[in-house]
């Protein structure tokens, strides 16, 4: 599991682990893995220019001693100092290293082969200074490894507001933070790599699944399993609009990790429905509902007649227009657009600060919420979150919802809780997009038809 904390959790950790160590150790073994990041993301470090952006905190130290470690092994390494006090004693360590130091940002080179951000740490404030932003607009085009944290984003609640640090790779020290997993700060972060300085951190503020976390999450049939052990699901979906909808959810409920699939829907819809999967049966009992993928006027009666079996209930699209009051049991399956007609608010504010909204949701409704976006949120009435960190820009095309919803329920019914149901599902989803799309675009049906091998993939420890 990767895990994420609050900027009050690194702190505590990091001063119980000072009190137990050497002065100064934990800025010298995160200065180690900051140089030893950018010797291997610049092939080596004889010869390379490194121009370190430094601010008053310690981030600025941990690139000032960083910067003094690569200049020992050969890199031309020069500083611009955007404070009036630095960390005194890596700044005379780089100086003594044969590193040079400046207070205008136009006496370096203008064109190094990397920048590193030591602007500010996780304890800045969102936004830069003017003079920051200066500093990063000398060097356009320039790879650009940020020190913890891109400097300027919220670290906690992964909001942007103002200029910001885009880097190319953020190496952080101890645990990942907030800002690395959710969006929007999570697209300025670029690749990430943990430096671990063996810190005793409590439970996360936000996770993310892996590979080894979904495997053993995975349902598998026992060796007596039959359909019925291995669940049910029902798919209410489609309209005469949209019939495709209904199709799709059915794909994705269809993946093979339930064992029946059942469509109540219009029958020139279900005649369409067994066409395609003639393994799709009719009405009858399940252990899981998916309703409202392109249900149109319908899905209010939809959502009704699901909700009166007592089951766990996936509610997308259209049906989501009909929760009006808590639904334990559920899961809700908004994009951004979609939770901010439920909450009452403009979209933009959603996609400003997913992670408190979708937090909001899921105790305001009592139940799951899925907040589909680049980094999809699940969050559960109890204020976990995890972030789903696969997936494919191509991923966002039309009818890939409705696939997510028919996958989550399917996952509903083998057995699996409405959390750990929601953010396998998204993982599954965004990993299968990733090997449907193989760099290039995609549709929804063909991240359906991925999914049962993708799957396997995980199972077998492949994925």
């Amino acid at each position: 599991m990767l895990r994420a904390h609050t900027v009050d959790d690194v702190r505590r950790a990091e001063q119980a682990a000072m009190s137990a160590l050497p002065d100064g150790a934990l800025m010298q073994q995160a200065a180690a893995g900051l140089a030893a990041a950018v010797v291997d993301l610049l092939g080596g470090a004889y010869g390379r220019r490194v121009v370190l952006l430094v601010g008053p905190g310690d981030n600025g130290g941990d690139a000032l001693w960083a910067g003094a470690r690569l200049a020992g092994r050969g890199a031309r390494v020069e500083a611009v100092l955007l404070a009036d006090r630095v960390h005194e004693a890596g700044l005379s360590a780089l100086r003594a290293a044969g590193g040079r130091a400046s207070r205008d940002v136009g006496d370096v080179d203008p064109a190094p082969d990397l920048v590193v951000d030591g602007i500010v740490g996780i304890g800045g404030r969102p936004g830069l200074r003017p003079d920051a932003v200066a500093a990063l607009e000398h060097f356009p085009g320039v790879p650009v490894v940020a020190v913890d944290v891109p400097s300027g984003v919220d670290v906690d609640t992964g909001r942007v507001d103002g200029p910001h640090v885009v880097a190319d790779l953020t190496v952080t020290f101890g645990t990942h933070k907030v800002a690395h997993l959710v969006d929007p700060a999570s697209t300025a972060s670029g690749a990430l790599h943990l430096v671990d300085l063996g810190l005793d951190l409590g439970a996360p503020a936000v996770e993310a699944l892996q590979p080894d976390d979904v495997r053993a999450l995975l349902p598998r049939p026992g060796h007596v399993a039959h359909k019925y052990t291995r669940g049910v699901v029902g798919v209410r979906a489609g309209s005469g609009t949209y019939p495709g909808a209904a199709l799709l959810a059915v794909a994705g409920a269809a993946c093979g990790l339930a064992g029946m699939v059942r469509y109540v829907g219009p029958e020139a819809i279900a005649d369409r429905v067994r066409a395609a999967h003639p393994e799709v049966v009719g009405a009858g009992r399940v252990q899981a509902w998916v309703v409202g993928p392109g249900g149109g006027d319908d899905a209010g009666g939809m959502l009704t007649a699901a909700r009166a079996d007592d089951v766990p209930v996936v509610v997308d699209a259209d049906a989501l227009r009909h929760v009006t009051g808590p639904v334990p049991g559920c899961v809700l399956t908004p994009h951004a657009g979609e939770l901010a007609a439920m909450l009452g608010v403009e979209r933009a504010e959603v996609e400003a600060g997913p992670l408190a909204f979708a937090r909001d949701a899921a105790r305001r409704w009592n139940c799951v919420v899925l907040l589909k976006g680049h980094h999809t949120l699940v969050a559960d009435p109890h204020g976990r979150v995890r972030v789903t960190t696969t997936g494919v820009p191509w991923l966002a095309t039309a009818g890939a919802g409705d696939v997510l919803a028919g996958l989550v329920g399917a996952l509903l019914a083998a057995g699996l809780e409405p959390y750990d149901a929601a953010s396998v599902g998204s993982w599954i989803h965004g990993a299968a997009a990733t090997e449907a799309a193989g760099g290039g675009p995609l549709t929804a049906s063909r991240v359906a038809v991925q999914i049962p091998r993708l799957v396997r993939e995980t199972l077998t420890g492949l994925g």
